[in-house]
């Protein structure tokens, strides 16, 4: 029976400025405070099913420098297996992100070391994959890379969950080689074209989606919910309401809690329902991998239904 969650994506020290607003042009404006915190999508959601107790591995690349240490020993120290993240001569990742006072983020990425991975690093983790249940991509490493990460997935037999983020075209060939594909609004909206601005738009915007790529979808809509189409029937799920202080990282709670959940026997909207509470203790505090819950923290949200 396959035991594992791998993961292969990106590795970022991120820099979260805590502001009032977002300064005009030409205006220095002061943080109320800065927090710095091991990130990356690929890193952040391995933590988080780690942090749930799921054996993971990390495939990826750091730099040879400070900052990827201290990504590679704040993994580890969750429980991520990270014998395939590669050092490299290349900067270690970085995101910059500002959080505002009703918990949005701005942020943005320098690439870094994450665009240093290579088909071999692939290749170098065969065999774990051959004894993974669920292989989680993201879009911070490049795209060829991530096209033959699905390939080799699932010719290895590995279930694919594509966080398809940042937006960035994908031939659909390997779209349809996912059995799962994940969404923000922004993100739905980059691949259908049109917008995804509430509820009703991510229902149809699902439905669009799983008839064209023949996969499970998951639009996700902030502090609204999400919108799960499980073969081919769509549900709307609503978030835990909480005091939220920043959602760094929240994405990426939601989907290492539904790697967990599916491990664990629930269906794909199941686990979207547990994977609401990963995330609503998240935003609940500052930075994404130290903000993420440990299983018991999930259990007792759940538990206040």
């Amino acid at each position: 029976m396959r035991e594992k969650i791998t993961v292969i994506g990106s590795l970022n020290y991120d820099i979260v400025l805590k502001i009032p607003r977002l300064p005009e042009c030409g205006e220095t404006l002061p943080a109320d405070s800065a927090v710095f915190s091991p990130g990356g999508k690929g890193a952040n959601q391995a933590v988080q099913a780690a942090k749930l107790g799921v054996p993971v591995h990390m495939v990826g690349c750091v730099g040879d420098d400070g900052h990827g240490q201290i990504l590679l020993e704040a993994a580890r120290r969750y429980g991520v297996d990270t014998e395939h993240v590669r050092r490299c001569k290349e900067p270690t990742g970085m995101g910059i992100i500002n959080a505002m006072e009703d918990g949005s983020v701005f942020a943005c990425i320098v690439r870094g070391a994450n665009f240093a991975v290579k088909k071999e690093d692939i290749d170098q983790a065969k065999e774990i994959l051959k004894d993974t249940f669920l292989a989680v991509l993201q879009m911070e490493i490049p795209q060829e890379i991530n096209c033959y990460a699905i390939e080799k997935a699932k010719e290895w037999g590995c279930k694919v969950l594509l966080n398809a983020a940042p937006a960035e075209e994908i031939p659909l060939d390997y779209l349809k080689m996912c059995d799962i594909i994940v969404l923000n609004e922004v993100e739905a909206g980059f691949y259908l074209k049109i917008d995804v601005k509430n509820e009703k738009d991510a229902r149809k915007g699902a439905a669009l989606l799983a008839e064209t790529c023949g996969s499970d979808i998951i639009i996700t809509l902030g502090k609204t919910g999400a919108v799960v189409s499980e073969g081919g029937k769509v549900t709307f799920i609503p978030s835990r309401k909480v005091e939220a202080i920043e959602a760094t990282g929240a994405g990426d709670s939601f989907i290492g809690g539904v790697g967990y959940a599916l491990k664990s026997g629930k269906s794909l909207t199941d686990a979207c329902r547990f994977a609401t509470c990963c995330s609503a203790v998240t935003v609940c505090r500052m930075g994404a991998q130290d903000a993420m819950p440990f299983l018991e923290e999930v259990m007792e949200l759940e538990k206040q239904r």
